[in-house]
């Protein structure tokens, strides 16, 4: 209680964030008797350590640590329930549960024995938590010290909302509420700060493709939630460009802006980041990038409008792509169902056995799908041999494919122009056919 009383003083004297951080931390150590506390901020799910007790070893390092949510189960059920834990590495758990089996194999990858975290409640909304270890020699951590945890928690808390009023302020009037990212006034002033310089800025201009459909067949609640992915991507790119600022400037529009990076780098990584992580219902994002190494930015206004320029190039272009695959579809339905009468009403009409059919087949279907050559062929110990051609070989060249289907002991082989995209259905569609015909012909 002392201690508690001490830390309380202590933390009402802190005038910055600063302050406030590593005083927690190194408090935490001593009045949990820990190893190691790192004191963390927590924002849109994503969880970063801004300040590590001293004495470790890998301090520098810890600081620099961020994970997210949905990686660390333990982390959610912190964020949701507002709920401490404990875990324990399996090496030293012995008899007891060892918690959160991710959690437990961090522990024991660090070589630590036992671990514990407490929420900072600010403003009835997890702010952040106060993590600490133990390690080999030291007791595992019991029920009183996550009551002790706690309390700690809620005095940093406190000071927390003390001085971090201004931050408050900043949030409200520089943050997106929605995602969590700047807004267009961060943007344009990274975008400034990054122009004044000498080094190279890129700016990634984003549209999200879908939103409007996803509003209206699942309703705005999975628009939001699909605005909020968006953001975790480019939070994702943003990790990975350093000096980089993410922002939502409004509606489906999103932006990056970087500094010192080549525009080779910047693309390589938007577009691998992007890759890897699809958005949910089949929405995508289209984007452009405009850098000051293409061509002289007298303004950032310029800069701006000619990633918007590409961004929009890059969304025309997706936009043809789909429509040329839905135009590719609809025309392999209709080869496929062009292929289908054809062939039906030639077999129909030949006479019986099993030749004379496969025969009408081919010839058919190598009209139907416009190829000039048809082969019927019949295998004899295992060697296929032909026993029927039609047609005659065209002197031009083209893009030509020929589709190969089989029934024991038949092959049937007919040249087609059709486009290559339709060769799996049309091989289905041909391999139904002649499994028609030969059980006709018995």
């Amino acid at each position: 209680m002392r201690q508690l009383a001490v830390a309380a003083h202590r933390l009402d004297r802190c005038r910055t964030l600063a302050e406030v951080s590593e005083l927690a931390s190194t408090l935490s150590r001593d009045i949990l008797d820990a190893h190691t506390v790192a004191f963390c901020r927590i924002e849109q799910e994503t969880c970063r350590v801004v300040a590590v007790s001293p004495g470790d070893p890998e301090r520098d390092l810890a600081k620099a640590s961020t994970y997210r949510a949905e990686d660390r189960p333990a982390l959610r059920r912190l964020l949701r329930d507002r709920a401490s834990w404990v875990a324990h590495s399996p090496e030293v758990a012995g008899q007891l549960e060892v918690g959160d089996e991710i959690e437990a194999e961090a522990l024991r990858v660090l070589g630590h024995t036992s671990g514990l975290a407490a929420p900072v409640i600010v403003n009835e909304s997890v702010w952040g938590q106060v993590y600490a270890t133990r390690g080999a020699g030291q007791p595992l951590f019991e029920i009183d010290d996550v009551a002790t945890a706690e309390v700690l928690a809620s005095l940093i808390a406190g000071a927390v909302a003390r001085v971090d009023l201004e931050d408050q302020v900043r949030h409200l009037v520089s943050d997106d509420p929605l995602t969590g990212l700047g807004n267009r006034r961060v943007a344009d002033h990274a975008a400034q700060t990054a122009l004044d310089g000498l080094d190279e800025t890129c700016i990634v201009m984003c549209d999200v493709d879908g939103l409007k459909r996803v509003n209206d067949e699942h309703g705005h609640d999975a628009g939001d939630d699909l605005l909020r992915a968006v953001a975790d991507v480019l939070r994702r790119i943003q990790d990975e460009l350093p000096g980089t600022t993410a922002a939502r400037l409004g509606g489906d529009e999103f932006c990056l802006v970087t500094t010192g990076l080549p525009r080779s780098v910047v693309s390589q990584t938007v577009a691998r980041t992007l890759a890897g992580y699809p958005l949910p219902h089949g929405a995508a994002i289209s984007w452009g990038i405009a850098s000051t190494a293409d061509a002289h930015a007298d303004s950032t206004r310029t800069l701006f409008r000619r990633a918007d320029a590409a961004q929009y190039q890059a969304k025309r272009s997706r936009a043809r792509a789909a429509k040329a695959l839905e135009r590719r579809n609809a025309e392999s339905a209709v080869t496929v169902d062009r292929l289908i009468t054809a062939v039906v009403a030639a077999v129909v009409a030949a006479q019986t056995g099993e030749v004379t059919r496969l025969c009408a087949l081919a010839g058919a279907a190598a009209a139907a799908l416009g190829g000039s050559t048809w082969t019927v062929l019949r295998y004899t110990d295992g060697v296929p041999a032909a026993v029927a051609r039609g047609g005659t070989p065209s002197d031009e060249p083209g893009d030509g494919q020929t589709l190969t289907v089989e029934h024991a002991p038949w092959v049937v082989q007919v040249e087609t122009t059709a486009p290559r995209d339709a060769t799996d259905s049309l091989t289905q569609a041909l391999q139904a056919l002649i499994d028609v015909a030969i059980q006709g012909a018995r």
